[in-house]
């Protein structure tokens, strides 16, 4: 046991050290981006577990901003990809093109080949382009023709949905959602925040540059250390009794959640939960795991996993309404 507690105490000081970057990331991001911390701390866990981000919010919250800003802090390559109903998949993996003067066909690479990919309104196009860049993000490889490349890494998708409008678009199906690693939900600023985004878009001067901080190479040294952060047993079984109450509430003394919930968190979920856990962990430069680790990522992880029937519809029940009596619940280690 002691010899335990050593190698733990070792692993904190380690990934104490190693994680200092992440400060100065939230301080150079925090030089154009006012407000949205919550936006950015959650796009920096999905870059350091590996997994995508599916934002939702009205437009003009500063989403492109923040990938982008977060793209030039880390040294890496940005891409942005306007969903329209006409797009087609070669317009996102890429294309064969004839070459006359060699007299053969070659490959024109699209713009999913970046580190970060921002996928704007998601749901305007069709399920074939959709499907073309969920391929990408499972696989993190493109085939065109015969030819499969594989995709640099670190590769981020963040994909924005537009809530209010849902004229002309096509809703991601449940799959596919679960795709995404964390779905990110976005209020609007506070008033003293909004006071400070106007002045900052007024200001004479042009608002300052993001300068690199690391380098995509740091992030994938990152990565590996995010998986070694220790987590006990007791926090994986709080993890599988978050996820498994989705599935069988009654077991949890949830009977009233039986009629509401029409399916529950998949073993993604699960992997998910436990990920993101570890790389929030990761941020607040801590070797180990608690309890509040996943209580705060929990919704994030969750929300767009649980679904819903047409009495929680009807009730006006929410997915957050669910995961909140989950939460309160189950017992925290």
């Amino acid at each position: 046991m002691e010899n335990t507690s050593y190698d733990i105490r070792q692993l904190n000081e380690k990934i104490h050290q190693a994680s200092a970057f992440v400060d100065l990331l939230n301080l150079e991001l925090g030089k154009v981006i006012v407000g949205q911390r919550y936006m950015v701390e959650r796009l920096l866990i999905g870059l350091l577990a590996q997994g995508h981000v599916l934002l939702e919010g009205v437009p003009g919250l500063a989403k492109t901003l923040s990938i982008k800003s977060l793209s030039s802090a880390i040294n890496g390559k940005f891409s942005r990809i306007q969903f329209t109903p006409d797009l087609l998949p070669a317009d996102v993996i890429g294309t064969m093109i004839y070459n006359q003067q060699k007299n053969e066909f070659v490959v024109r690479r699209g713009p999913i080949f970046a580190n970060f990919i921002l996928a704007d309104e998601i749901n305007r196009a069709p399920a074939k382009v959709q499907s073309a860049l969920l391929e990408a993000m499972q696989e993190k490889q493109i085939t065109i023709g015969d030819t499969t490349f594989k995709l640099e890494e670190p590769f981020l998708v963040l994909a924005t949905q537009n809530p209010i409008e849902q004229e002309g678009t096509y809703t991601l199906p449940e799959a596919q959602v679960d795709r995404f690693m964390l779905k990110v939900v976005i209020g609007y600023p506070t008033k003293e925040e909004e006071r400070m985004i106007i002045r900052q878009n007024l200001n004479p001067q042009p608002s300052q540059k993001i300068n690199p901080i690391i380098q995509p190479a740091d992030i994938m040294k990152a990565r590996d250390l995010v998986r070694e952060v220790y987590m006990d047993e007791k926090i994986e079984r709080y993890i599988l009794d978050i996820v498994f109450a989705t599935r069988n509430p009654e077991e949890y003394k949830l009977q009233k959640l039986k009629p509401l919930i029409a399916y529950g968190g998949s073993p993604r979920a699960s992997i998910s939960l436990a990920m993101a856990a570890k790389a929030y962990a990761f941020m607040k430069r801590r070797g180990y795991v608690i309890p509040e680790d996943v209580r705060s990522i929990c919704f994030d992880v969750m929300r767009h996993r649980v679904g819903l029937t047409y009495e929680a519809e009807a009730e006006n029940v929410t997915s957050e309404n669910i995961l909140s009596e989950i939460l309160n619940a189950v017992e925290v280690p």
